[in-house]
């Protein structure tokens, strides 16, 4: 897909691995290379459908919020990549990194 960035700091992050507004992500080696990870999926897929089948990317429809979506970025973590689909799927503009999806349970 192609992704297009909306936070221009969390391009920064997924890119460099560094950035002053998620500081205290870049700390977290196991976190980083989640976020690598999940990033390189949502690069490669063709369509949300993909998405679907790699379950521990726990991909869902957010209810109510405008057709928002997200993914997860690592198992037993609550920080979510949230994203806004266009075209059927085939191009993904990623808003924010959200730690307070289904509450901050930290």
């Amino acid at each position: 897909m192609q992704i297009t960035f909306e936070d221009k700091d969390l391009e920064e992050l997924i890119a460099k691995g560094k950035n002053s507004k998620y500081k205290k992500y870049t700390r977290n080696g196991r976190f980083m290379r989640a976020l690598a990870t999940a990033y390189n999926y949502l690069r490669m897929a063709d369509s949300t459908n993909d998405l679907r089948s790699i379950s521990f990317l726990h991909y869902e429809q957010l209810a109510g919020m405008n057709g928002l979506s997200s993914i997860r970025v690592v198992n037993g973590m609550v920080e979510r990549i949230i994203f806004r689909e266009f075209e059927g799927g085939i191009r993904i503009t990623l808003l924010s990194l959200d730690d307070t999806h289904y509450g901050n349970k930290k």
